[in-house]
């Protein structure tokens, strides 16, 4: 492991970069986050990528100590990977993790004043649609999506959150140990939703903060429309699970007892 003393206020921070099939991008990104973030470790974990992704991963691991590699069984979606860099994250003793794409569309740039809103707060979500946000080269009919589904979410689940599906993000360990993220069901953009929401329940102190969102050049995107719609049918399926335990608790009931 990397001796870095970590980030100051944050502790040892680790950057997880889920990859399938970016051997194109991988080098790029970890070159822009180990010169942004200095102080800070990447993880890559790869769900063996039939390109070689991996292969230049564990490339880039044997030249910087700053760089590690999970290599995984193969593709099990986004929240699959993520779970699995956290328990990476606990067992090795870190005390943030960073969610962050490989394509390039989450700017490196920008960790920095991610982590350092969280130095007064316990997760940090990077956010597209407050003052100072934007995105850039996606077509209209994406973005009205996006932004609409964004706002079913706040209405569905009660979050004060402008941007609940963005996936560049700061948590404290504590958070991610306290909402037992090895129980979320969700494995696609969803788990993005379902990380947030399990947060806010608990009364974890979230933050949002403005970044620039901006599409690949080199790849080909994962989201796709069935991607969506399982995202809206899960948030509709939460959403009235809290209205019913709110209900319930009005009138002294236990859900269980329903």
């Amino acid at each position: 492991m990397s001796e870095a003393e970590g980030y100051p206020g944050v502790g040892r921070a680790l950057v997880i970069i889920p990859t399938y099939n970016e051997a194109d991008n991988v080098r790029l990104i970890t070159a822009r986050t180990r010169a942004a973030v200095p102080d800070v470790d990447i993880l890559i974990a790869d769900d063996n990528s039939p390109d070689g992704t991996g292969a230049i991963a564990d490339e880039l691991a044997a030249a910087d100590d700053h760089i590690y590699v999970l290599h995984r069984a193969g593709k099990e979606g986004l929240g699959a990977a993520y779970k699995a860099g956290f328990a990476w994250a606990r067992d090795k003793g870190y005390d943030a993790v960073v969610e962050m794409d490989a394509d390039g569309s989450h700017a490196p740039e920008e960790l920095p004043k991610l982590l350092d809103a969280l130095v007064d707060a316990d997760a940090v979500l990077g956010t597209r649609y407050i003052p100072g946000g934007s995105v850039h080269n996606w077509p209209l009919h994406r973005l009205l999506l996006s932004r609409g589904g964004n706002i079913y979410i706040r209405m569905a689940l009660g979050m004060p959150f402008k941007d609940a599906t963005g996936g560049y993000r700061v948590y404290r360990i504590k958070v991610i140990d306290a909402i037992d993220v090895d129980t979320i069901a969700s494995t696609g953009y969803s788990f993005q939703v379902e990380m947030a929401w399990r947060a806010h329940r608990q009364g974890f102190r979230l933050v949002e903060v403005p970044i620039t969102f901006t599409e690949r050049e080199i790849g080909v995107s994962k989201m796709s429309g069935n991607i969506f719609k399982e995202q809206l049918l899960r948030v509709t399926l939460w959403g009235v699970q809290s209205r019913k335990e709110s209900l319930l608790g009005r009138f002294g009931r236990k859900p269980d007892s329903a």
